[in-house]
């Protein structure tokens, strides 16, 4: 007879359970490294199914050689189908102060980079598309920021005066010295010339007014003796007699505080067929973070921006002669905007200030929207718009059809380097008596640097961008950056998820439209690394996503019809099966940058079906369809577009 085994005590079970659990917490420390893998695994598999790439699209990332990674600052869809990347400096202060400054040609039809020569520092420039297909290109970088803890010396901005009507204009060297009454020395930062006086009349007056002109000078001594916050005149070293009188300094102060960054003048047009920058007249004023956009004419204006010392300048705009490939004043178009002004030409010739912007300006002068008639130059504001304070780092587009004069602002944070920031959308009907902003639906996170694209189906890709202020800390959180994707659709007013990016993007980041219905992303410049606490890096890396379209069969196809064509006409498309056609669209490429692109529109054309083609009706109205190049898309009534097909129109 078997004696029983005595019953282990509660002490004895207790030690065993928690050897148990120490065994099990050993296995799944040893197989983490396998359970992530396998789940990766099936991530892998999951987003490569066929039924989730028909309902999210896919991502896929793009092999850059290095020798062609850049700092993607901006970025543009040429009509030759290849996309321009404008890093300039790249926001690196060791390649300005090098003079290193690229550009690279991207063609998506087999992968290629080419290197492009770029003449003078195009970062932060503005830039948008003329009628012959040329982007405008005009101001950039004169000289990077310097933060308060890195002057040594006091400096400001001198107003040299020249009260002489004769002996033409006066050329001073750079390191030309002016001392103030107090025996206080500044050095001028670069060469300069300053007009002669001009002698005008007044009715039966004639009177003399001073030529001048504006130059950095820096204190001869370091340390804050130098400083000077009151209005003062200056003595111009080596000047005897009538010149010592008649030439001198004025500042109204002289500091150790920031020096903003200070924006250029050159001005180019990039030619896609030559693939080079070409010179124009400079601009009238140096601009940093301008916007240029197209007029009805065809001309181009430009509006806001940082001048040459850093300030922001106040309303006084200019406009490109196409023909004449100069820039002239604007006078009559005066109007203060906050750095890359978001601003839409409307059917009716106008242009409308959504409130997107990016940067610099006073945070409550020229931010509010509002419909800006460019005869007139009166400005009616529209109201509505909820989180008004939320519109830095916001983008705007023109939803599609661009018919329903309907825009939509998407996210955006507060002033400065704040940390909030809003998941709002709302939509204006510009086409109404009294227009004013609704609510749209929400985003699925706070959300700033979010990049819009217009697709070929009437939707709207929107992806990346970040919570916190340049991918930054957001509630808690070392970094922000968003990686879901979505769709708006217009129709139904609203997003569908799409599959996620695996590249986070915030600041100088870009997204574009390419011929072929794809989507290209590029860009991000965070402000720190993942943990938080040290400097990040640009993000290099490119990646483009395929929309579901894509993925849902054979695609229409266009096989012939004309290069240009005119609005308010008729033109015939050939396509092998016309019935399947249920819209058309011209959609105008983008250039985009910090989330601005006033360029991209989606037109549809009215459908006509004939024997082995279409007939597309072409709009009248400039406003609504702008002279230059477009992608005509056939779409069929699964929403499945043809390749883009490059159009004039003229």
């Amino acid at each position: 007879m078997r004696t029983p085994r005595p019953r282990p005590t509660v002490a004895r079970r207790l030690l065993s359970a928690l050897a148990t659990l120490a065994v099990l917490a050993v296995l799944g420390v040893v197989n983490r490294p396998i359970v992530a893998y396998g789940a990766g695994v099936y991530h892998e598999f999951s987003i490569n199914r066929q039924s989730y790439k028909e309902r999210h699209g896919h991502w896929a990332m793009l092999p850059v050689p290095k020798g062609f990674q850049v700092n993607a600052i901006h970025a543009a869809l040429l009509s030759t189908g290849k996309v321009l990347i404008i890093a300039g400096s790249g926001n690196n202060r060791e390649d300005f102060e090098a003079g290193t400054f690229r550009t690279v040609l991207y063609d998506p039809k087999d992968d290629s980079f080419r290197e492009v020569p770029t003449p003078t520092d195009v970062f932060c420039a503005g830039h948008t598309f003329l009628p012959n297909g040329n982007l405008l290109v005009a101001g950039g970088t004169k000289s990077y920021e310097v933060l308060e803890k890195d002057i040594t010396h006091a400096a400001g901005v001198m107003k040299i005066k020249n009260e002489s009507a004769v002996g033409g204009p006066r050329t001073f060297p750079k390191g030309t010295r002016l001392t103030g009454r107090d025996g206080r020395v500044y050095a001028t930062r670069d060469d300069l010339t300053v007009p002669a006086a001009k002698v005008m009349k007044h009715g039966a007056k004639v009177m003399q007014h001073a030529g001048e002109a504006e130059v950095w000078v820096d204190a001869v001594e370091p340390g804050d003796a130098a400083i000077v916050l009151q209005p003062a005149q200056y003595r111009i070293e080596g000047l005897r007699g009538a010149d010592a009188r008649n030439l001198y300094g004025l500042s109204d102060k002289i500091t150790r505080e920031k020096q903003e960054y200070g924006g250029d003048r050159t001005s180019y047009e990039f030619d896609p067929v030559a693939e080079r920058y070409v010179k124009t007249g400079p601009m009238v004023k140096h601009r940093w973070y301008p916007t240029l956009a197209e007029l009805p004419s065809g001309d181009i204006l430009a509006v806001s921006g940082l001048d040459e010392f850093g300030r922001m300048i106040p309303g006084d705009n200019e406009r490109y002669l196409k023909d004449q490939k100069r820039w002239v004043d604007a006078p009559n178009l005066t109007r203060v905007f906050p750095t890359y002004p978001a601003l839409h030409l409307t059917a009716d010739d106008r242009l409308f200030f959504s409130g997107a912007n990016s940067g610099y300006g006073s945070d409550t002068e020229g931010r509010t929207p509002g419909l800006w008639d460019l005869k007139t130059n009166r400005f009616r504001e529209v109201p509505g718009l909820r989180d008004p304070r939320m519109t830095e780092t916001a983008s705007s587009v023109l939803l599609p059809p661009a018919q329903d004069q309907r825009v939509m602002i998407f996210g955006g944070g507060e002033v400065g380097e704040s940390p909030v920031s809003t998941a709002r959308t709302d939509i204006v009907d510009l086409t109404e008596r009294n227009p004013r902003y609704v609510p749209g639906p929400d985003l699925p996170h706070p959300t700033r640097y979010l990049s819009t694209v217009l697709l070929p189906d009437d939707t709207v890709f929107t992806t990346g961008g970040s919570s916190g202020y340049r991918g930054g800390e957001y509630r808690g959180k070392p970094r922000s950056d968003l990686f879901n994707a979505q769709l708006y659709r217009p129709a139904r007013n609203r997003f569908e998820p799409m599959a996620d990016s695996t590249v986070g993007r915030n600041y100088h980041a870009e997204a574009l439209l390419l011929a072929d219905g794809r989507v290209i992303t590029l860009g991000g410049d965070p402000l720190y690394d993942e943990t938080g606490k040290n400097p990040g890096t640009f993000e290099k890396r490119i990646e483009i996503w395929s929309p579901p379209y894509l993925f849902k069969g054979d695609r229409p196809v266009i096989t012939g019809g004309p290069e240009a064509v005119k609005r308010g006409t008729t033109v015939t498309f050939a396509t092998p099966a016309p019935g399947r056609i249920r819209a058309a669209r011209l959609m105008r490429p983008g250039a985009v940058t910090h989330v601005t692109d006033v360029d991209q529109r989606s037109v549809a054309l009215d459908v006509t079906p004939g024997p082995g083609s279409v007939g597309l009706s072409i709009p009248k109205k400039k406003g609504l369809v702008p002279s230059g190049y477009y992608m005509l898309f056939l779409v069929d009534h699964d929403g499945v577009p043809s390749v883009g097909r490059w159009v004039r129109v003229r």
